[in-house]
């Protein structure tokens, strides 16, 4: 049998039909890949038409673009159904989420199970060298250790969703992307004269279109969870239906008569009792958080406190704290207080732009001191013309 010199690296690339993933794979083509460009279908829009009118993805326009792009730079097409995984795995986790009082990110259990995992698996019987997805995040190798790195645009960095990485999985993993803007991207599209070089950006949750989550969530409950609407001092200032309708921090759509100037805000949700209660802004204002199912990229965790700057929500901003690994999780202490914790939302630890790891916020912690809490009244004394509304 003659052996094949020069054999070509196989990759393939999640494709969504939109500019970054299209020229996640055009760069690999032109720096020589066999490219097989992957679409999955995650869920069936009850109309295609409106998913489009509303910039989702998974509508056939969509799986279309990506094709055309494959049919541009010679690459094969496939469309992969994933409605049973994403079912499960992404609304079912969603709605289960919300059910319980918390606020999910569905984009960190899409990419941890459905692309990081399944299509891993998949892209294995293809025979890939390597599976590529479209995020604006870096992966740096040396010595055979790999670190995962924010992406040069801060505006679109998307290292905080992945954080789930693992070792093996970022030896497997390519990010083209992750070292241009936005504006490049676009740039590059145009040169490679492709189709999708102006086309929007997706926005909102995928599979919620219309951005109307209780829409959604209501009829997919299998219990709810009424109950009172109080204040800090647990003075009923309402009732509520259930608390899938809230999440920390939220200022509209109280049902509650707010006797005072000031804007009443979520500050606690008890699964257990229904119990939703609202307060002024400052009393969103923690130092402390609890998290659970902690993952740390390079493998080990630290066995002593480390200091980092940590993120709680997807376009927040990186905070100074020291971080203290559990059997079970992590405790994370800010310098500074940072608003809203909200269970459900991911706790990110960064070291300058590489991704040291991170877990699932649980709850908030009470404060360690008295001074800490001074802290924090000082901290929002100052800042209280400039609250942000969630």
């Amino acid at each position: 049998m003659v052996e094949v010199k020069n054999k070509k690296k196989r990759a393939v690339v999640a494709m969504s039909g939109g500019v970054d993933s299209s020229v996640a794979a055009a760069l690999l083509a032109r720096d020589g890949y066999e490219v097989v460009g992957v679409t999955m279908r995650l869920f069936s829009a009850p109309n295609e038409q409106v998913a489009r009118l509303n910039k989702s993805c998974c509508s056939l326009e969509d799986v279309e673009d990506a094709r055309a792009v494959c049919r541009k730079i010679g690459a094969k097409h496939y469309f992969l159904n994933f409605e049973e995984e994403f079912q499960k795995h992404v609304v079912d986790y969603f709605v289960g989420e919300y059910e319980r009082g918390r606020t999910p990110h569905p984009c960190l259990a899409c990419n941890d199970r459905l692309k990081f995992q399944f299509l891993i698996r998949r892209a294995e019987l293809m025979d890939a060298d390597v599976v590529a997805t479209g995020h604006y995040a870096r992966i740096h190798e040396h010595e055979g250790e790999y670190n995962l790195l924010a992406g040069i645009d801060p505006l679109k960095d998307q290292s905080y969703v992945l954080y789930t990485l693992d070792q093996e999985q970022l030896s497997k993993l390519a990010l083209p992307i992750g070292d241009y803007s936005k504006d490049q991207i676009r740039e590059v599209a145009r040169e490679l004269d492709l189709s999708i070089a102006d086309k929007p950006d997706s926005q909102d949750i995928c599979f919620i279109p219309d951005g109307d989550y209780n829409k959604f969530i209501e009829p997919r409950l299998k219990r709810k969870a009424p109950g009172n609407i109080v204040d800090a001092d647990g003075n009923v200032l309402g009732d509520h239906e259930g608390i899938h309708g809230f999440t920390i921090g939220q200022r509209k759509r109280i049902p509650i008569y707010n006797s005072t100037p000031r804007p009443m805000y979520v500050t606690e949700i008890n699964a257990d009792s229904g119990q939703v209660t609202v307060g002024p802004s400052e009393n969103l204002m923690k130092t402390r958080l609890y998290a659970s199912g902690v993952n740390w990229i390079s493998g080990t965790s630290p066995t002593e406190p480390i200091e980092v700057e940590a993120r709680i929500r997807y376009n927040g901003k990186n905070t100074a704290a020291k971080v203290r690994a559990l059997s079970s999780g992590a405790e994370i202490e800010f310098d500074q207080p940072v608003r809203a914790i909200t269970p459900g939302q991911a706790v990110v630890f960064y070291k300058e732009d590489v991704v040291l790891g991170g877990g699932i916020i649980e709850s908030s912690l009470p404060e360690t001191t008295s001074a800490e809490g001074d802290r924090v009244n000082e901290t929002v004394d100052s800042s209280e013309s400039t609250a942000i509304t969630i």
